[in-house]
């Protein structure tokens, strides 16, 4: 089977160090191209822990280069800039998937949360790649918004719900992330001093990820009003999010659940509490749901890096390409 050429732009921070792993050991997609802003170096320069492993060289980030040498290219950019080169690269027939939030959004949540957007014509044609829902679409798409980390996360927990949740109720979600989760960059949120034996809430009910969020629940005719709080967990990688909604009638939530995903690969019904260890390094999604009166608690767990960004980056690239959408993803857990 002839291999497809890909290209990750953007390799320096933590998404792209993930999609570097996961691609090298790919047996259908070969990583032909590596870039950023500046270009120059080695990958094994960013990321030492690659030495011996994956020395290629750097390039300074061209789309019109990307083009001619890569069918599908990964972008590992801040908002605001994948924009940018998904429009040419995608002028240039090359098929996107970004991993920012620049495509995720209608135009007028993004220019409400993000500022203005730039590429107004494939903001309509995206598709949102959370496979569980939008499978057969992803299989057709040339660019995929890759979902973010918190969304990944709550949608899957509450849209097996969607029947049950009663009307004008609020859905209340209380996530918690790894500190990769803030990038590599360096802000005093982040710093060890602050993180280390803490626990901090932020940007209470007011994150981006809540229209995110909110925005994908209606196309699963969820209309609810969505309250979200996100939390910085003293640990590196993993998130845990805890959903609290009312119901309309008495239901089984483990088998709600179970019956919702029964097909699905990567969706791991649990009969007890989830945890961080248990999915860290995978791309599986675990949950657990017990109801309670007209209350139902579902919790879900999350590699934020894999689940959250890059393995489910590559799932959506194995969709779009004809290939099954297990291959060269990461199942076995960082344990103990």
């Amino acid at each position: 089977m002839k291999k497809i050429n890909v290209a990750v732009v953007g390799v320096s921070g933590y998404t792209g160090l993930e999609l570097i792993k996961l691609l090298r050991n790919h047996p259908n997609f070969t990583l032909n191209y590596a870039g950023t802003s500046e270009g120059g170096g080695k990958i094994s320069d960013l990321h030492p822990s690659l030495l011996n492993v994956m020395d290629m060289k750097v390039q300074k980030s061209e789309p019109k280069e990307i083009a001619k040498s890569c069918e599908l290219a990964f972008l590992a950019l801040p908002h605001k800039t994948a924009m940018s080169f998904a429009k040419e690269l995608l002028e240039l027939g090359v098929r996107v998937i970004d991993l920012s939030a620049d495509y995720r959004l209608s135009l007028e949540n993004y220019e409400k949360h993000y500022g203005v957007h730039l590429d107004k014509e494939h903001l309509k044609k995206a598709v949102y790649g959370l496979p569980e829902l939008n499978r057969e679409k992803i299989k057709k798409a040339s660019l995929v918004a890759n979902p973010g980390c918190y969304p990944t996360a709550s949608i899957l927990a509450i849209a097996p719900f969607a029947q049950y949740i009663k009307k004008n109720t609020p859905i209340f979600i209380d996530a918690k992330s790894g500190v990769s989760g803030a990038g590599k960059k360096l802000v005093e949120s982040s710093h060890f001093v602050n993180v280390n034996e803490n626990f901090i809430s932020y940007n209470a009910l007011k994150h981006r990820h809540e229209p995110e969020i909110a925005e994908v629940l209606v196309s699963q005719n969820i209309t609810n009003a969505v309250y979200f709080v996100p939390h910085l967990l003293p640990v590196t990688r993993g998130m845990l999010v805890s959903v609290y909604m009312q119901l309309n009638t008495k239901i089984d939530a483990f088998k709600v659940l179970t019956d919702f995903y029964k097909n699905e690969r990567f969706i791991r019904v649990r009969d007890k509490a989830v945890s961080l260890k248990l999915t860290a390094g995978t791309d599986f999604c675990d949950l657990f749901a017990v109801e309670k009166d007209d209350i139902v608690f579902v919790s879900s767990s999350i590699d934020n890096l894999l689940r959250g960004a890059s393995a489910q980056a590559v799932v959506n690239a194995n969709l779009m390409f004809g290939f099954d959408e297990s291959v060269g993803i990461p199942k076995e857990a960082y344990v103990p």
